[in-house]
């Protein structure tokens, strides 16, 4: 599997689904014969992955944080690096347990369902601008049961028409740039209304921020999801639209990921 940097993961992951057993099952019996229908189900997995398709979309679900969610072709793959945003969110909110939450553009519901779960006492919101994505997002929260409020629409703006108001905005929106997308095989399979940022990537980012100060109370932090080159950038619109200092935090490769704001 040329596609795959990790080939002999993949074939096992896959392989343990058409067994449905776990994958460490597949060591200790890795003489067991595939039965006919086996054998052509895990062929044909072997071969959409071998030209590019992400094995969470082949698998239907994708690992975040304590989550294990269903995702499809109308959603974003939850990312690692977006669950340092998670964790940022929750040490913010651990001293205000009656504090109000929105993820925007939620997307598979990873951030909203996840801080949702950890922290039940406070209202948590999530906006997509898609109804396929949040019917996704919809479909997870009911398999964990968590207390998520969705609305259609536009960034925040289904929050600002109904007077709601957020001592946490979340949001991993789209970042990167549009001439850029088409070089890179994510754009392939996944949404391109997730990942398209505009022509300089801050489209989304640079919305938002205008949108803050209808949404967002006196004090409240603004967690956003960047390109590893659009710190100073995003910073900067912080300070030009908000006239609020912020700074960034690195994900595990050492790289600007997450913009921290206060107003």
């Amino acid at each position: 599997m040329a596609a795959s940097d990790s080939a002999d993961l993949d074939a096992q992951l896959l392989l343990a689904q058409v067994l449905g057993c776990e994958r460490a099952i597949l060591f200790a019996h890795g003489d067991t014969p595939l039965e006919g229908e086996q054998w052509l189900h895990y062929q044909r997995w072997l071969q959409r992955r071998a030209v590019g398709e992400p094995i969470a979309y082949i698998l239907g679900r994708q690992g975040f944080y304590d989550l294990e969610l269903m995702v499809n072709a109308d959603v974003l793959v939850p990312r690692p690096e977006t669950e340092l945003l998670l964790e940022e969110a929750l040490r913010l909110s651990e001293a205000a347990p009656g504090a109000a939450a929105a993820d925007i553009g939620t997307g598979s519901g990873a951030l909203a369902l996840a801080f949702a779960r950890q922290r039940p006492q406070c209202e948590v919101y999530a906006t997509d601008i898609s109804a396929a994505a949040l019917a996704v997002a919809a479909r997870n929260a009911r398999a964990y049961s968590a207390h998520v409020a969705f609305f259609r629409g536009d960034l925040a703006q289904p929050l600002i028409k109904r007077g709601l108001k957020v001592d946490l905005l979340m949001a991993n929106l789209p970042y990167i740039v549009s001439d850029e997308l088409e070089g890179l095989a994510v754009s392939r399979w996944e949404p391109r209304v997730a990942l398209d940022g505009g022509p300089d990537g801050l489209a989304y980012i640079r919305e938002l921020l205008l949108q803050a100060p209808s949404v967002c109370r006196a004090g409240a932090y603004l967690l956003l999801e960047i390109g590893a080159d659009q710190g100073a950038a995003v910073l900067r619109l912080a300070r030009d639209i908000l006239g609020a200092e912020g700074r960034l935090l690195k994900d595990y490769a050492g790289l600007d990921r997450i913009a921290r704001i206060r107003l």
